[in-house]
């Protein structure tokens, strides 16, 4: 049976994370990074030196929201102000659903495979070290 099989393992983690130390060495900010398979289940995590100690917790919770729901949490977060469809989410599963943008979902032939969690700067500066970190899993 030939063929790459859809997952995360650990080394491709390792791979998503490293691209994502880049970005944030890139901007000067450093990050928490997290990544969790398809289960949502943390493959991989890493902290900076001189990232905050409280955005530990922030980067796991977003790789999981993402991939629990398959978003992107900067939409997630645009889609959950008042009034809006998801209004209140960030209450659920046990207050981990976070709603800043930084977890994206990673894919592999169109389907989820997981997903990763940035946290420690501002919120476009945690997305746009996601989203470096998410396209090394095509690379």
């Amino acid at each position: 049976m030939a063929g790459k099989s859809l997952g995360v393992s650990l080394e491709a983690a390792r791979k998503i994370i490293q691209a994502g130390q880049e970005k944030a060495k890139e901007i000067g900010v450093p990050m928490n990074i997290a990544v969790v398979d398809a289960g949502a289940n943390l493959v991989a995590f890493e902290r900076m030196e001189g990232a905050w100690i409280g955005s530990i917790d922030i980067a796991i919770n977003k790789a999981f929201t993402s991939r629990a729901f398959d978003i992107e949490t900067k939409a997630l977060g645009e889609n959950s102000q008042s009034g809006d469809q998801f209004f209140g989410i960030h209450a659920s599963n046990h207050g981990r659903v976070m709603i800043f943008a930084g977890g994206v979902p990673l894919k592999q032939a169109g389907e989820v495979v997981g997903a990763v969690g940035v946290s420690g700067g501002l919120g476009t500066q945690d997305q746009a070290v996601a989203e470096a970190a998410a396209g090394a899993l095509a690379r």
